[in-house]
């Protein structure tokens, strides 16, 4: 299957989390952070290799809602008004499956940046 597909899509707003079921079985939690950090934006991905731009201070952003674009992807709307980023279902798949490493990596690049993040409140 080259192109998987959402079969469910839940928002969890107290929980500040997106939770998608695709058509070969996987599921996966996206915690609204995550997704605003690796939004596929120009925001944040700059225009090309090397551009990306560090988000820090996201740790308690929240997505208010998700418009559907096309039967390809969707727009998440952030509580910090960010809502350019188009996530495709393969760009949401692939954050699924590759969420330890680009997480992991994104500490090392704060840690980098000498940015301490804050704890979560619940």
């Amino acid at each position: 299957m080259s192109h998987p597909n959402p079969t469910e899509i839940h928002l969890h707003r107290q929980s500040k989390a997106l939770e998608i079921t695709f058509d070969d079985g996987n599921k996966f939690a996206y915690p609204a952070e995550y997704l605003r950090v690796f939004s596929p934006s120009a925001e944040v991905q700059g225009h090309g290799p090397g551009q990306e731009v560090l988000q820090t201070g996201k740790e308690e952003v929240n997505i208010l809602h998700i418009d559907p674009v096309g039967n390809y992807a969707v727009c998440l709307h952030f509580d910090d008004e960010h809502n350019t980023g188009i996530y495709s279902w393969e760009t949401l798949y692939k954050l699924g499956a590759n969420q330890n490493a680009n997480w992991k990596g994104y500490l090392a690049r704060l840690e980098a940046a000498g940015y301490q993040r804050k704890a979560r409140a619940n």
